[in-house]
């Protein structure tokens, strides 16, 4: 029993460090001066990195494994020296306590290479938080990709962004709220129904691969548009059921959609509004469902078109 027991020791072993040497293989092999700044959290000097005031249309990724971190859209000039961003792609980038004590270290949540560091508080833009990011920790990728952008609400914004997310040529989903008057607004300050906000979902999709069309069809099929400021058990003007149009198109859609319904006798609350500022909710909101792992309670698929 000892020797089979040392056997499958040596075995876990065996197995532990082929798994670790085979995620090491897809990273880059970083020059002195990338492992300085990536592995050993060293810091570029100001105003000499490639990305400070680049201002193209793109994806910056992890230079080290090429994981997607930053979108361009979300880049602004900040002049601190560095490329700085106040947001970045869901589940990009981590933060730990810097050793200094004082600072919030970000990192690539894939490889755990260093970026830079998060602030917050400075009042550069709404969103109020800087990335300040080494550009020798990044690779920009030009956006070539044909995106565009919709804005549905039905509800309680966790069911929708459920079922809407996993469609085929759907970039990106992100909840949150749309159509009020304030600025910034917090979830217990959008629920006072003070705000004017509906609780939204954001889609960024590829068109080339599924239309707005075919998403809106299933935005009416998965909760009852005939409902008044409510979606089931949740009632309020942030659970009113609504489109945000984001371009003319958009609009002929939900209005052909909506004519189409009326003659197959739906009875249609669902308001068209252009879209104006999007506020993303706060990060407990984001995949709820799937970070939760329960199911919607007042969403679900019913075949209609």
């Amino acid at each position: 029993m000892k020797n089979n027991y040392q056997i499958i020791i040596l075995i876990v072993l065996f197995m532990s460090e082929y798994v670790y040497s085979q995620e090491k293989l897809p990273y880059k092999e970083l020059t002195s001066e990338e492992a300085y700044v990536i592995n050993n959290k060293g810091t570029e000097r100001p105003f000499t990195g490639k990305y400070t005031n680049s201002k193209e249309k793109g994806t910056y990724v992890c230079r080290k494994c090429g994981s997607a971190l930053y979108y361009s859209s979300d880049k602004f000039e900040s002049e601190c020296g560095w490329p700085s961003f106040d947001d970045e792609i869901k589940g990009a980038v981590n933060r730990v306590p810097d050793l200094d004590g004082m600072r919030t270290e970000i990192i690539c949540s894939n490889c755990g290479g260093h970026l830079g560091h998060v602030f917050t508080g400075e009042g550069f833009t709404e969103k109020n938080i800087r990335h300040c990011v080494n550009s020798i920790s990044l690779i920009f990728k030009e956006d070539r990709m044909n995106t565009e952008t919709a804005y549905f609400a039905g509800g309680c914004f966790w069911g929708v962004e459920h079922l809407m997310k996993k469609q085929n040529g759907v970039i990106s989903t992100t909840v949150g709220y749309i159509g009020g008057v304030k600025e910034n607004p917090t979830y217990e300050e959008v629920c006072t129904g003070k705000t004017g906000h509906a609780e939204v979902l954001e889609i960024i999709f590829n068109p080339e691969i599924i239309s707005f069309e075919e998403l809106a069809k299933l935005f009416f099929e998965i909760h009852d548009f005939s409902q008044v400021n409510r979606q089931g058990p949740d009632i309020g003007t942030q659970y009113r059921s609504g489109v945000f149009f984001t371009n003319d198109e958009q609009k002929n859609v939900i209005e052909k959609l909506i004519v189409i319904l009326k003659e197959k006798g739906y009875k249609v609350a669902t308001e068209i509004n252009k879209a104006n500022k999007f506020w993303k909710a706060e990060d407990y909101h984001q995949d709820y469902y799937d970070v939760t792992g329960k199911q919607p309670y007042c969403h679900t698929y019913k075949k209609i078109f």
